[in-house]
């Protein structure tokens, strides 16, 4: 099983700074990158706003997409959309290209997020697909993950750019003394600021997905 995301800058076209955008996102990626290195294919630019990369299950994954959401500014959202399956890839002269039923996947799920955030749920972000010939002991799974992250997403939207900064440094283990310290506010603040925004939550799922990745 190979896990497949693509990734894009939601409404990207409307964004004065479309440069600077991308710049954050690589930047973010990169952290993620640093503090939790359990990607396969690291996220990177493919065509335009677009990122793709990945990861070897589905935990990794979801752990890996909470930390970039966190680390984004406000000028930049993104949506992801997740494929569970097989990767076959293309070997050209120069490069591989990414392909398969996983891809497939992900690229059916980042459609179906598009359409879910103009109705139903405007601030989901994440979409999971199986692949079709998949193992079926993963549905269930996948089901409950869905709904994960549509819970996780309406949290972490509702955040500040301060409060997924604190969320995502209680996520990678540091101190409320040091976000703190990073924040130049006391660390009452921050305790307060975590409470408010409902970072405990986060936190746990984090430390769930993360329980068998880091082992």
């Amino acid at each position: 099983m190979t896990v497949a995301v693509i990734a894009d800058i939601v409404a990207s076209r409307r964004l004065d700074d479309r440069a600077g955008a991308q710049r954050s996102l690589v930047d973010a990626v990169r952290a993620v990158e640093r503090d939790l290195p359990v990607a396969a294919a690291p996220l990177a630019s493919v065509v335009g706003d677009e990122l793709q990369g990945e990861y070897d299950d589905l935990s990794a994954a979801l752990a890996s997409l909470l930390l970039l959401r966190l680390a984004l500014p406000d000028e930049v959202d993104c949506r992801f959309g997740v494929g569970v399956g097989e990767v076959r890839p293309i070997e050209l002269a120069d490069r591989t290209v990414p392909e398969g039923p996983a891809w497939w996947a992900a690229r059916e799920a980042i459609g179906h997020i598009e359409r879910l955030q103009q109705r139903a749920a405007p601030l989901a972000r994440t979409w999971i697909v199986l692949a079709e010939g998949h193992d079926p002991t993963m549905t269930e799974t996948v089901a409950l993950a869905r709904a994960y992250v549509l819970s996780r997403d309406q949290l972490v939207s509702a955040m500040s750019e301060r409060s997924r900064r604190l969320t995502y440094g209680r996520c990678v283990g540091r101190s409320q003394r040091e976000l703190a310290d990073a924040e130049g506010i006391s660390q009452s603040a921050v305790s307060q600021a975590l409470a408010a925004a409902g970072a405990a939550v986060l936190v746990e799922g984090f430390e769930a997905l993360t329980a068998t990745v880091r082992s």
